[in-house]
């Protein structure tokens, strides 16, 4: 299990590795492959682009924080019933802090941070964008 990429309606492909330190959150979205969701822009947790339909994770709470680094995806799983993130997924292309804990499970690689960062101005400046999630 390595990682998964998203992919834009542009063609531009961001690759992401899943962390060691979240195998049920990463094995459980692994299983998710592949959807499509549209992403908007946070307006209070910083520089994240995020969802809150996101698909069903009934996982743990592991690897869990409100403290985020750049390029890393974070996940509220459906079993934390009285958490704010509950089934909304997140990445952030720069500083942050989640509104509640989430589940912290993967990281943009290091080639393609600037894509990412790229992404999360465009959604901030034009609005939504559609983004497909696949296995790598």
């Amino acid at each position: 299990m390595e990682g998964f990429r998203i992919t834009t309606d542009s063609g531009i492909t961001i690759r992401f590795a899943y962390y060691k330190d979240a195998p049920a959150t990463a094995a459980a979205f692994a299983a998710l492959l592949p959807f499509t969701r549209m992403f908007m822009h946070a307006r209070t947790s910083g520089e994240e682009i995020w969802i809150a339909d996101a698909p069903e994770l009934n996982v743990i709470q592991e690897n869990a924080s409100v403290f985020t680094m750049p390029g890393e995806v974070v996940y509220g799983p459906a079993t934390a019933t009285r958490s704010k993130t509950r089934n909304c997924m997140g990445i952030y292309y720069g500083e942050g802090r989640g509104l509640d804990c989430c589940n912290i499970f993967a990281m943009v690689y290091d080639e393609d941070r600037l894509l990412l960062a790229d992404l999360g101005m465009s959604i901030w400046k034009e609005g939504f964008k559609q983004l497909r999630f696949s296995p790598l």
